[in-house]
């Protein structure tokens, strides 16, 4: 071996040249002691010990090729480049670790479910398809996974309790649908060192009458929106010009309709009380029977896609959008938006991904300070008009690892193993520290993290917070997540661009919405937990009544709220 060879890299050199890869407890140990060190929730005996096992368990499959697609992100990345290898390494099963964009991810797994051809041997979807996969049994039930044909190959150490995430990929029939893999909120954003300078604070307050802070309602945050959109920040070492209160996209893309089937409308007060998501109204403005039968989105049917909380949320992003943001960011997409703010001339920005984190503390990057900590902080996202306590706050990405049917049982047990790898005990802290990313809660709480902690902004304060909770995916009232997920961009594009006011391209939404559950009812391809959709009747008796749908307010700019992100912190410990 070469010096400096690491095992992982030897081991793709052989499988390249036709040798048989390593499947033996010293690959594990070179792995152990290469990659993993002490960052491990498990003792050193403990991961060999968890070694061994998928050694073991592999056996039957050793030498097969397997297939998995993820999004591409910075925790995938580390399994498709490091994890994958290193499992190839130590099993003998070689795995290929596609990443392509999510919504390519979604259309190869459509296509799947639509062929019944495995195009791949596991994906990493969304847990916002658990509507989806609960209702068209395409997708195995990893509880009875676990319990009958993959239970040789389901880990002992597996710890399904660890798991922060498990809630939102188990259906109402209390199976468990998908293994947590990755997970990341939506949170607020903003320049900690801008905030807590004494200048800036006075001419904020001398101008607006308020302290400021982290804005606890939309009021609020436009106000700081407003202010430091064109201020010369040059005092503080920040730029002269072209500074901004806001930061968002527009670009008429898939991703556009994440930005709003992501808790946009909940945030801004849309939906009913409740975690992980409010019933019998979602986010996404979608209204179920008591038994879980999607009954109608627009306001007619008792849906609220197209409520006025709705139309408020889309009229606010637009304003903010143009008024207040980097005149690019309009033709920006989700990716291409995530990495801007650590460019270091925008003020905050309401709905940003903490999957960005690991870009936004690279050393060097004018947000970050030279000893290592961050300039900017992470806090819970402000709310809008219509919002009121028990509304859910913010979203949480739960990646997850989802097996189909349509994959052969040898070839679903053997990327059974690899999902389960990447996230065991032995490697998870580790995982966590490159991607931040967190799935469990013993590496949330490992000391590492503790230590760490001052140099991520808030992110790890969060994670172990009750606050946590409140946080929550896409639910089970949305049927078919691809066919429905691409209306969103469509109309919410339609309203960006102008083509249609923010009503007229809500009220296209949920009709064009009901039309698709129109189709899933006559065909009765979900059975008895399909749509059965309401009779239109008088919006205004939905709007009487309580709960979602809601009524125009007379006020949608309350008296602005902001709290010192020092005390906030304070509250979740």
């Amino acid at each position: 071996m070469k010096p400096g060879l690491s095992t992982t890299a030897m081991a793709l050199a052989l499988i390249a040249l036709g040798a048989p890869a390593f499947a033996d407890i010293e690959a594990a140990k070179k792995f152990l002691d290469t990659e993993i060190g002490e960052l491990s929730s498990l003792s050193r005996a403990e991961q060999e010990a968890e070694m061994q096992w998928y050694i073991d368990a592999a056996k039957p499959y050793a030498g097969m090729e397997i297939k998995v697609v993820s999004e591409t992100i910075t925790t995938h990345e580390y399994e498709s480049k490091v994890l994958a290898p290193a499992f190839t390494a130590i099993t003998g099963i070689k795995i290929t670790h596609d990443l392509i964009g999510e919504g390519d991810v979604v259309e190869k797994l459509q296509t799947q479910m639509q062929s019944g051809e495995n195009i791949y041997d596991a994906y990493v979807n969304d847990s916002d398809l658990i509507g989806t996969h609960w209702r068209y049994k395409q997708a195995r039930s990893l509880t009875e996974w676990m319990e009958g044909a993959g239970k040789d190959a389901t880990s002992p150490t597996l710890d399904l309790k660890d798991y922060i995430g498990t809630d939102f990929t188990t259906a109402p029939d209390g199976q468990l649908y998908q293994l947590p893999d990755q997970q990341f909120a939506n949170l607020y954003w903003f320049r900690y060192d801008w905030f807590n300078d004494a200048k800036t604070q006075a001419d904020f307050k001398e101008k607006y009458g308020y302290d400021l802070g982290v804005p606890l309602n939309w009021s609020a945050y436009e106000d700081i929106a407003e202010f430091f959109t064109g201020r010369d920040m040059s005092y503080m070492g920040g730029p002269a010009t072209g500074v901004y209160g806001n930061m968002d996209y527009g670009k008429k893309d898939p991703s556009l309709g994440w930005r709003y089937t992501d808790a946009w409308f909940s945030m801004a007060g849309g939906g009913d009380k409740g975690t992980p998501n409010g019933l019998p109204v979602d986010e996404w403005g979608i209204r179920v029977d008591e038994n879980s039968r999607p009954v109608g989105s627009c306001v007619a049917r008792g849906g609220a896609t197209n409520d006025a909380a709705a139309v408020y949320a889309v009229t606010k992003a637009i304003e903010w959008l143009q008024k207040y943001t980097p005149p690019e960011a309009m033709g920006m997409t989700f990716g291409e938006a995530g990495p801007v703010p650590a460019q270091g001339n925008v003020a905050q920005q309401m709905f940003w991904y903490t999957t960005f984190t690991a870009d936004m503390v690279k050393p060097g990057t004018p947000v970050m300070n030279e000893d290592g900590t961050p300039k900017w902080r992470m806090a819970p996202s402000p709310h809008g008009a219509y919002w009121s306590e028990g509304t859910k706050v913010g979203y949480q990405d739960v990646g997850s690892w989802t097996l189909m049917k349509s994959t052969p049982d040898d070839r679903a047990a053997a990327a059974w193993l690899y999902a389960q790898f990447v996230g065991s005990k032995t490697v998870d802290v580790k995982k966590s520290h490159v991607g931040l990313t967190f799935v469990r809660q013993s590496s949330i709480n490992h000391d590492s993290f503790t230590k760490r902690a001052p140099e991520l902004g808030g992110l790890v304060e969060f994670y172990r917070s009750p606050a946590r909770i409140a946080w929550s995916p896409t639910g089970t009232n949305v049927p078919d997540y691809p066919k429905l997920a691409q209306l969103w961009w469509q109309n919410i594009g339609d309203a960006m661009s102008g083509a249609k006011s923010p009503q007229e391209a809500l009220d296209a939404l949920c009709a064009e919405q009901e039309k698709v559950m129109e189709r899933l009812e006559r065909a009765g391809v979900q059975g008895d937990i399909g749509p059965k959709l309401n009779e239109p009747k008088d919006p205004q008796e939905w709007l009487d009544a309580e709960g979602s749908p809601v009524a125009k307010l007379e006020n949608e700019d309350p008296a602005p709220e902001t709290i010192s992100y020092d005390e906030l912190i304070k509250s979740w410990q």
